[in-house]
Formats: C-alpha cells, sequence, structure tokens
C-alpha cells in the first residue's frame, strides 16, 4: 500500500487546494479531515471546500451528517477505515485534508473505542474551564492546567464514565504528514480576512438558517464560527463582538494545531508561498515522490 497522504495545518495556508492540486497529479482520492465539514448546511462557517473548488475530485465524509444528528470520533475512525480499505482495493492514492487532530488520528493509529463512546476535543472551552468542569465532577487527580491534553482525555472519561483505551503509537498505515504554515503574524492575518471574507459571503444568514436547530446540535454549540453567535442570538453581544470572538477563537485554535501536529505526528512543515503557490505545490509533490 502507497502512504496515505495527510495534509494538516492552521486555517488559510492552503490545505484545500493544496489537496486538490495533489489529488490531481497522484490520481488520488480526498477524504475529509475537519470535524465540522461533515455536516451540512455548515458551508461558510467552516470553510468547507465548495462543489467548484473541489473540481471533481471525488471527497469523502463531508455533507453526510445533518446539523441536529450526532457523529463521533469513533463514527469517523469506522468510516474512514472502511474508504481507506475501499480505495486501496481501487489502488487509488488517498489523501486526508484537514485540521481536527484528534479525529485524524484516531483514523490512523490505533485507538479504541468503546461505540457510542462521545468524544469531544473540546476546541470551544478554555484550559481553565476544562479543569473547572473536571473539578466539578469531584474527582481526584492531579493535572496541571497546562496539560490541555491530558485535561480533555480526563473530561471525556468523566462525561462517557468509562474508560477510553488507547496505543497512540500504533500507526495502521503507512503515512506522510505534511503540514503547511506561515509566519506566525501572516497566519493570524489571514485568519482575520477569511472571517470577514465569511461574512461577506453570508456568514450571517447561513447562521441565521441553522438557528431552529441550535438547540439540539452539539455542532453548532462548540464549533468555531457558530457557537459564538449562541450571544448574538440572546442580544447579549453585538455582531461586531462576535465577529471578534471568531477571530480570537480561530487564532488560539491555531496555535492548538501546531501543538497537536508537532506532538501527535511526524510532521514535515512547508512554508506555504502565498505569492506562487505553484511552487509550494511542486515542492510537496516532488518530495512525496522521492517519498521523503
Amino acid at each position: 500500500m502507497q502512504p496515505i497522504i495527510v495534509i494538516v495545518g492552521p486555517t488559510g495556508v492552503g490545505k484545500t487546494k493544496l489537496s486538490i492540486e495533489l489529488a490531481k497529479k497522484l490520481n488520488a482520492e480526498i477524504i475529509n479531515g475537519d470535524s465540522v465539514s461533515i455536516y451540512k448546511k455548515l458551508d461558510i462557517g467552516s470553510a468547507k471546500p465548495t462543489i467548484e473548488e473541489r473540481e471533481n475530485i471525488p471527497h469523502h465524509l463531508i455533507d453526510i451528517k445533518e446539523p441536529d444528528e450526532e457523529y463521533s470520533v469513533y463514527d469517523y475512525q469506522q468510516d474512514v477505515r472502511k474508504i481507506i480499505k475501499d480505495l486501496s482495493l481501487k489502488n487509488k492514492r488517498i489523501i486526508i485534508v484537514g485540521g481536527t487532530g484528534l479525529y485524524i488520528k484516531a483514523a490512523l493509529y490505533n485507538y479504541q473505542f468503546t461505540k457510542g463512546t462521545k468524544t469531544n476535543t473540546y476546541d470551544n472551552l478554555t484550559n481553565e474551564e476544562l479543569l473547572e468542569k473536571i473539578n466539578s465532577y469531584n474527582y481526584n487527580h492531579n493535572i496541571h492546567i497546562n496539560n490541555r491534553k491530558r485535561l480533555v482525555r480526563m473530561l471525556n472519561k468523566l462525561e462517557n464514565n468509562e474508560v477510553l483505551t488507547e496505543n497512540k503509537d500504533e500507526c495502521l498505515y503507512p503515512i506522510q504528514v505534511i503540514g503547511l504554515t506561515a509566519k506566525r503574524d501572516i497566519v493570524y492575518q489571514r485568519i482575520n480576512e477569511r472571517v470577514e471574507e465569511m461574512l461577506k459571503k453570508g456568514l450571517l444568514e447561513e447562521v441565521n438558517s441553522l438557528k431552529p436547530y441550535y438547540k439540539t446540535s452539539r455542532v453548532l454549540n462548540t464549533a468555531i464560527g457558530y457557537k459564538e453567535f449562541t450571544k448574538y442570538f440572546t442580544k447579549e453581544k453585538e455582531l461586531t463582538t462576535v465577529i471578534e470572538d471568531i477571530k480570537k477563537n480561530s487564532r488560539h485554535y491555531a496555535k492548538r494545531q501546531y501543538t497537536f501536529f508537532n506532538h501527535q505526528f511526524k510532521t514535515v512543515w512547508y512554508e506555504t508561498n502565498f505569492k506562487d503557490f505553484n511552487e509550494t505545490i511542486n515542492k510537496v509533490y516532488n518530495d512525496i515522490i522521492k517519498g521523503a
């Protein structure tokens, strides 16, 4: 089996475009690695690639669930592994692209979950809020507030009332992990610009159309780009404040993404050339062909 190409990195650095161009060159199909793009109707706020942007390249696990349907990391793991098996039988190259590190790692590594276990990444919570929730269970622990990974794992265990077992270091497939990056100030600038662009494309209208789902949808209440609007609906915050909250939360999330991908994968990082993106595409492609 040829290595699965995994493209990771923060928002706005060119992951989608790179994945599509590589898919053309490698005769590959793409598996979505973003937990929000799984849901129908969550298009603009998730920066989901449009039909036009996909350029007829088959994309898997996009728009497979309604906004109020449950979909866990266990479900994602099982779905991805089935797709990998099917595509491998067709001798198709596989590209996984997205920023939800836990989902991607659970699919590719020997993570074991009990069926029905709901595993949350808690991207909407700060470390302080995670610790506060853990302490509300009156559970005796010695987890440091800065150890986000352990905080997330502990809160998942407590909320599920069961033990998750994992052997995170055993990868089940040959993989090649490519990270796209840029200088931090450029990443933050592009995040801010992307949020403004979402607003111009109709983010507010999209969110208003999803309003009936908010009472029952977990993703709308936890995903950056959507959860911030809950206080807009209750008139606790003005739209300008909500937009600034989305930018701030997206920047914080980008920092956590870097930490995860640096520690959890053997990621080879490439600095995106925004002036000549073809140079970035060619460099990554040549390294893939060489097996670097």
